[in-house]
């Protein structure tokens, strides 16, 4: 009952990302920063550096399929398409939560992408709530086994938790929890939210048990709350649902104050992020990876081809807006050449 319960929530999921409005009423805030153009940036365009090691990985692109989808032949299809062009072009992949595959191993085939992408950045990915429902380090290993991960996502969803009427909602003790995972996981376990943002303070936490990497995952995009509005017939539950349509932290905000606060972290900024703007604004803000889930999911359901050419478009706008400032890689393409309208 539980796995059926699984399975269909996520397609549930997919179906509402894709037919309904199910953005936050808040900004990203990447709006707000302008680069400064160099209108002699003494470098060769076709010279310019996108690559960097993460996790023992070379990374071609730095951006990241954010985790999306998993356990149902309707997601493994979409993760086929979406690991295929990470492949192509050199960019980081994390899959969906693999729960139910964890709890019904024939689904297992529907997170397997490793075999279409055996190059890339590949993050496992579990709810980090579940070490309090009886996951452990055993399920974490056999997450990262399932797809040969190079590293586990650990993420954090309190409030889509709190609208679900199925939700779990005992999040105590968790960061003791984490800290054993980190500990004892031989890869590395990544942080990251849904959609609402992470905080400083919260991120020194963290760092301090062993995480290894941070996904801001800010406001600005996707709002899960509204996602699982769309799944409600409660009229209750969906007023409260729709109550935190503005709810958290925009990611530009998330990203410049965790930067500012842990300049050696590897960090990654998703949540709202759609244009190659976005991602060029994100990476010289302090990003390491900028993620995107839906703008790829949109994507791969017209075609592979048609997803090729969005990652196409992204990687030449991240290029130009380096050339235009005069930064010939990613360590020179930093908060120096972008500004806070109004702080300048």
């Amino acid at each position: 009952m539980a796995e059926e319960l699984i399975r269909s929530r996520k397609n549930d999921h997919i179906r509402i990302n894709l037919e309904e409005d199910v953005r936050s009423t808040l900004s990203n805030g990447l709006e707000k920063y302008r680069f400064i153009h160099n209108a002699l940036p003494e470098i060769n365009l076709k010279e310019i550096e996108l690559s960097q090691k993460l996790f023992k990985r070379n990374i071609a692109l730095p951006i990241l399929i954010s985790s999306m989808t998993g356990g149902t032949p309707e997601a493994f299809q979409i993760n086929q398409m979406l690991a295929q062009a990470a492949e192509k072009f050199g960019l980081a992949m994390g899959v969906g939560s693999q729960r139910a595959a964890i709890e019904n191993p024939t689904l297992i085939e529907t997170f397997d992408v490793r075999k279409f992408a055996p190059d890339i950045l590949l993050f496992a990915n579990l709810g980090a709530v579940q070490l309090n429902y009886g996951y452990g380090i055993d399920e974490c290993k056999r997450a990262v086994e399932m797809i040969n991960a190079d590293s586990l996502i650990l993420h954090l969803n309190p409030l889509q938790e709190a609208v679900q009427p199925e939700g779990d909602t005992n999040f105590s003790g968790l960061l003791r929890k984490i800290e054993i995972i980190c500990r004892d996981l031989p890869v590395p376990v990544v942080i990251k939210e849904v959609g609402w943002g992470i905080s400083d303070v919260l991120v020194k936490q963290l760092i301090n048990v062993g995480v290894a990497a941070i996904d801001v995952s800010g406001a600005g995009g996707t709002s899960w709350s509204q996602v699982e509005r769309f799944r409600l017939e409660d009229p209750v539950g969906i007023k409260v649902a729709e109550a935190f349509l503005n709810w958290g932290i925009p990611t530009a905000d998330a990203l410049v104050k965790v930067r500012s606060s842990f300049p050696e972290i590897p960090i990654f900024a998703s949540g709202g992020l759609k244009t190659g703007m976005d991602v060029a604004k994100s990476l010289a803000l302090g990003a390491n990876l900028a993620g995107m889930a839906g703008v790829f999911l949109k994507a791969a359901v017209i075609s592979l081809d048609h997803l090729d050419e969005t990652i196409h478009i992204f990687e030449r706008i991240i290029r130009t807006c380096m050339f235009v400032t005069g930064s010939k890689d990613l360590i020179s393409f930093s908060s120096d050449k972008i500004f806070k309208i109004g702080e300048h």
